[in-house]
C-alpha cells in the first residue's frame, strides 16, 4: 500500500538540528550538512520499490543541487531488524551503486524521521538558506516511472525558485511511496 507525505509543516518551519552518523562512519549535523543556499533532505530506504524507481534521478538531483550551493543529505529511517535490506551495511551498497555525491545517514533510534514528521519512502525536504522549509514534495512528475521528455523536475525547479526568492512553490504535490518501517515498542 503506498503511503502519501504529510505537509504538515508550515512553510517557514525550521529544521530540527540531529548528529547523525553515515555510511563511512562520520556523524553529521545541520550544520555540517548546509550550504550557502540551504539543504535538501531525502528520506529512503534501499528496498522501497518508489525509491528504487527514482534512485538514479535522485542521486543525479542531489548532485545539481549541490552544484547549486545546497547541502544534500539522505536518511534511511527504516528498522533495519525487521527489515535487514535497510541494514547499516547495506545502505552503503546501496549510496555505492546508485553514485550518492552526498552523504547517506542512519537514523538508527528514528528520532530524525519522528521530528521531521517523515511518513514515507521517499519524502523530501527543501531548507533555504537559514534552514527555513521551503519545499515538502516529490522528486518530480515521474514518481517511481521511468522519467521522459516530459517529466518536470518538480525538487530541482523548487529549490531553483527557494534560490532567486526565498520562497518555495506555492503548489508542493506530496510524495507517494512505502511506509516508514517503524520499530515496535
Amino acid at each position: 500500500m503506498a503511503i502519501t507525505s504529510g505537509n504538515d509543516h508550515e512553510q517557514g518551519w525550521a529544521a530540527p538540528d540531529f548528529a547523525l552518523p553515515d555510511t563511512q562512519g562520520r556523524i553529521w549535523s545541520l550544520g555540517d550538512l548546509r550550504g550557502v543556499r540551504g539543504m535538501a533532505l531525502f528520506f529512503i530506504c534501499n528496498h522501497c520499490p518508489y525509491v528504487i524507481g527514482i534512485a538514479d534521478r535522485l542521486a543525479q538531483t542531489g548532485a545539481q543541487l549541490e552544484k547549486l550551493g545546497y547541502g544534500v543529505a539522505a536518511i534511511c529511517s527504516n528498522d533495519a531488524q525487521t527489515y535487514p535490506q535497510d541494514s547499516f551495511e547495506n545502505m552503503g551498497l546501496f549510496a555505492e551503486k546508485y553514485g550518492f555525491t552526498f552523504p547517506y545517514l542512519h537514523d538508527e533510534d528514528q528520532s530524525v524521521a519522528r521530528a521531521y514528521g517523515a511518513a514515507c519512502t521517499p519524502d523530501l525536504y527543501g531548507f533555504d538558506a537559514m534552514l527555513k522549509l521551503r519545499y515538502h514534495g516529490r522528486l518530480d512528475s515521474a514518481g517511481r516511472n521511468p522519467a521522459d521528455a516530459d517529466t518536470v523536475p518538480e525538487l530541482l525547479n523548487a529549490m531553483n525558485t527557494v534560490a532567486l526568492t526565498g520562497q518555495g512553490p506555492d503548489v508542493q504535490n506530496p510524495s507517494i511511496g512505502c511506509s516508514i518501517k517503524w520499530r515496535t515498542a
